[in-house]
Parts: C-alpha cells; sequence; structure tokens
C-alpha cells in the first residue's frame, strides 16, 4: 500500500514542480497580500491536482475490466505519453531560458482574501485538461490497472495531493529572494527539468511494470 502512496508522491511531484503562470501568481498573491492568501492559493492548486488524480484513479480502475485484455498495449500508450510530457516539459524550459525572459505573473489584485484566492486558483488549475491527461496515463499504465485497489488508488491520490500542496506551499512562503530565483530563467530551466526528469523515470516505471 505504500507503494501506491509513493507513486502518487512522485506523480503529484512530477505534475507541481515546474514553475509557470499559476506558481508565479501564487508567490505574487503572498508578497502582496500575505502568506495567508498565497497559502490558500497553493492549497487551491493542490486540491485541483488532488481531484484530477481522484477521476483519474477513479476512471482507471472503472475501465480496469474492460481494458485488462489489452494491459501490455495500454502500458506502451501510457509510457510513451508520459515520455511525450516530459519532452514537452523539457522543451518549455529550454525555450524560456533561450528567451531570458521572466513571465509576468497573471493578474491578481483582486484577491485579496484567502477564500477569493482560493476559488480563483481552484478555477484556474481545473481548467487545464493537461493534468487529468497526465494522471490518467499513470493509472492506466499502473501494473494494479487489471485488480482495481480501492484503498490503493486512495492512497495514490492523497500521496498526490500532499506532494503539490507541499511544494506550492514551499512557493508561497519561499519569500522574495527564493521567488525570484524559481520564477528566473534558470529557476524555472532547473524546475522543468527535475519535472521532466522525474516523468521519464514514472515512464520507464510504467513500461517495464509487467
Amino acid at each position: 500500500m505504500t507503494g501506491a502512496f509513493l507513486a502518487g508522491l512522485v506523480a503529484g511531484y512530477g505534475v507541481a514542480i515546474p514553475v509557470g503562470a499559476i506558481a508565479i501568481l501564487i508567490l505574487g498573491l503572498s508578497a502582496r497580500a500575505g502568506f495567508r492568501v498565497g497559502a490558500a492559493g497553493a492549497l487551491a492548486v493542490a486540491t485541483a491536482d488532488g481531484l484530477y488524480a481522484a477521476i483519474a484513479a477513479l476512471g482507471g480502475t472503472g475501465l480496469a475490466t474492460v481494458l485488462a485484455p489489452v494491459a501490455g498495449p495500454l502500458r506502451v500508450v501510457a509510457a510513451l505519453v508520459l515520455l511525450g510530457i516530459a519532452a514537452h516539459g523539457l522543451w518549455r524550459a529550454w525555450s524560456g531560458r533561450r528567451g531570458g525572459r521572466v513571465a509576468e505573473p497573471p493578474a491578481g489584485r483582486g484577491l485579496r482574501t484567502p477564500a477569493r484566492a482560493y476559488l480563483a486558483l481552484l478555477g484556474l488549475t481545473l481548467l487545464n485538461p493537461a493534468t487529468v491527461l497526465y494522471f490518467a496515463a499513470l493509472v492506466l499504465g499502473r501494473r494494479d490497472a487489471a485488480e482495481p485497489d480501492p484503498v490503493a488508488a486512495a492512497l495514490f491520490v492523497a500521496g498526490a495531493f500532499v506532494a503539490s500542496a507541499s511544494w506550492q506551499l514551499l512557493v508561497a512562503g519561499g519569500g522574495s529572494a527564493v521567488g525570484r530565483a524559481l520564477a528566473g530563467p534558470r529557476g524555472r530551466l532547473l524546475t522543468g527539468v527535475v519535472s521532466s526528469v522525474l516523468i521519464a523515470a514514472l515512464a520507464a516505471a510504467t513500461l517495464f511494470s509487467g
């Protein structure tokens, strides 16, 4: 069972670590309105990641019986999807470094309370369909997909939430120096590379799990 939780942790960090517009918005909220508002935004992002992980886990276990006869090819497809996501993330990180520009934070001046920040960041994060594709590829490619286990699925979701929450809260509480380092070209390249390596490792584990 601990394996499912650890898999969720790795998956959560894989999707959460890259510094993009949402992370920069969280940094801006913390700087302008205080840590409580930034932390509310961070937890909203983690909530969205957890919801997408739950959707993927429930969908994966629901389809497992139907897809069991093609479990082998399915793992290959899932691994290829994950490798594509890793390659795309690495390309975006490298392109951003070559451009030498730091992304401007999205508008967030009206998000002065934790409740407003939470609702706004939750909605923004849920609008990203790539996240559910990522978690779906992970769940459908798991070695135990043919034998659905609700407890393992719950632990996977919990791991993904804990990973996302811990990283986003680190971003919110990092302070201006850490924030500038993460949001700068080198920081974005580093977080992009780390994320891509994690996702590629998950792809390899998916491919060779059978």
